[in-house]
């Protein structure tokens, strides 16, 4: 067992284990129930084992200690209740039998190479089933995120930007139609995965967001969660790989991802983009990204009505999202430094994806490139004049971005009353810190430009 969980007695132990399990489940809840699915066949049934195998560790593992195979545990006790659940209904002994064999493959002790393919495999085609077209859009990427990347309905409701009730009657809503249709575990036909495809590249772009600055808990980033959002966008990629955007979303992975060993400290506090050491971007996943980047932009133009165009820095058919992002992306990758880097086109990147979208988010992005080249009060009053700040009371993106543009004014104290309604609306502890910390400077310090939202 793992010494985390030995002393009962420990508080602060017995937190460590809470965050432990929560670290494991968020990593390999989507695998759990993706072999769980791929044995019983039943999507449901898969996901209510493990919801069942989390209580079970929550339970236990603060008192027992973690166990030297944790996610082996987590599989053995779902496959345990999955066939109290069987039994019951006479498919116990047949299935049992089945699912021997499946254990002695080693799908996440295992140790080989085509074990682990088959996990992440499983994984996406569980992706695919979540993103089922009986189901609405919000309702597939709020499901596939439940239970690929092991989010709770608090964090889920930070990322859509609602209520935690409308997350929750989403969530019930989505099993229940599945339930309804009798959708099984297998891999939907090319035809089906090329209309959810839409659907599965948004789940895995939040689920690597997800890790990149978590929603809630004490770490500012999670790597793993990266780490697994980047594995699956590769699958993908090598799966659709005659779609431009499909391309595009490997890309901004590729290179958000290659920046990660800078974003924090040896101490995991974080460090943010002006202040990076940029000889610990990773450069072969620079090189991949652009390189995903160039394919995206070369399939796009063989969809282009006009054939006489070569160049591709040319305009071409309006880029998608995630082309968009991963152009964005390139900017800041390739830049010598933060100085240098290329804000103005950065700027265009935005408002072009604020124009197609309507995302506030991409408007917000853009306003805090804008402040690199414009006055930063002009900033702001669009950025206020075009956004309901309002409506986005509890988006800690804005009132960042606002804080630092306030802060830029001379505005102290009002921007350290944004820094503070960025605090008190984030759910990650290493944010809040950072945020806090930007707050109280701007109200006491001198006035400073150093210092920008979480990148």
């Amino acid at each position: 067992m793992d010494p985390l969980g030995d002393d009962s007695g420990d508080p602060a132990g017995g937190s460590q284990v809470l965050r432990r399990i929560e670290a494991i489940w968020r990593l390999d809840a989507g695998r759990i129930v993706a072999a769980l699915a791929r044995w019983t066949g039943d999507f449901q049934r898969a996901e209510d084992a493990a919801q069942d195998a989390l209580i079970a560790a929550l339970e236990h593992w603060p008192t027992r200690g973690v166990p030297e195979h944790p996610t082996a545990w987590l599989l053995r006790t779902a496959r345990n209740r999955a066939i109290d659940h069987l039994r019951r209904e006479q498919r116990g002994d047949a299935l049992l039998g089945d699912y021997g064999r499946e254990i002695a493959r080693s799908h996440f002790a295992g140790s080989t190479p085509e074990c682990r393919d088959d996990a992440r495999h499983d994984a996406l085609a569980l992706l695919f089933i979540a993103c089922h077209p009986t189901l609405s859009p919000d309702t597939r990427c709020a499901l596939a995120l439940r239970i690929i990347g092991g989010l709770d309905n608090a964090a889920l409701a930070r990322a859509f930007l609602v209520p935690e009730a409308t997350i929750a009657q989403r969530i019930v809503r989505g099993k229940r139609t599945l339930a309804e249709a009798r959708i099984r575990f297998e891999m939907p036909s090319a035809a089906d995965c090329r209309e959810r495809l839409g659907s599965v590249r948004e789940v895995i772009y939040l689920i690597f967001t997800e890790g990149h600055v978590p929603s809630q808990g004490a770490e500012w980033a999670q790597p793993d969660l990266c780490h697994m959002a980047l594995r699956m966008a590769r699958i993908l990629a090598q799966a659709a790989a005659d779609d431009a955007e499909t391309q595009a979303l490997l890309a901004l992975i590729e290179l958000h991802g290659a920046r990660l060993a800078a974003r924090m400290d040896e101490q995991g506090h974080p460090v943010l983009l002006e202040d990076q050491d940029r000889r610990k971007w990773d450069r072969g996943g620079i090189r991949r990204g652009l390189a995903a980047l160039a394919r995206a932009n070369r399939l796009a133009r063989t969809r282009d009505p006009d054939p006489n165009r070569e160049s591709d820095a040319g305009p071409d058919i309006a880029p998608g999202p995630f082309r968009l992002q991963a152009a964005i992306a390139a900017c800041h990758a390739t830049a010598p430094t933060f100085a240098a880097t290329d804000w103005r086109q950065i700027a265009a990147h935005y408002a072009t994806l604020f124009a197609s979208t309507g995302s506030p988010a991409a408007r917000i992005h853009e306003a805090r490139a804008a402040a690199q080249l414009d006055d930063p009060a002009r900033v702001l009053a669009r950025l206020d004049a075009e956004l309901d700040v309002r409506a986005l009371a509890r988006y800690v993106p804005l009132h960042a971005v606002r804080g630092d543009l306030l802060e830029r004014c001379g505005e102290r104290a009002a921007a350290a009353v944004a820094f503070r309604l960025a605090a008190e609306h984030s759910g990650n502890a290493a944010e809040q810190r950072l945020l806090l910390a930007r707050a109280q400077r701007a109200g006491t310090g001198p006035d400073s430009h150093k210092g920008h939202p979480p990148q």
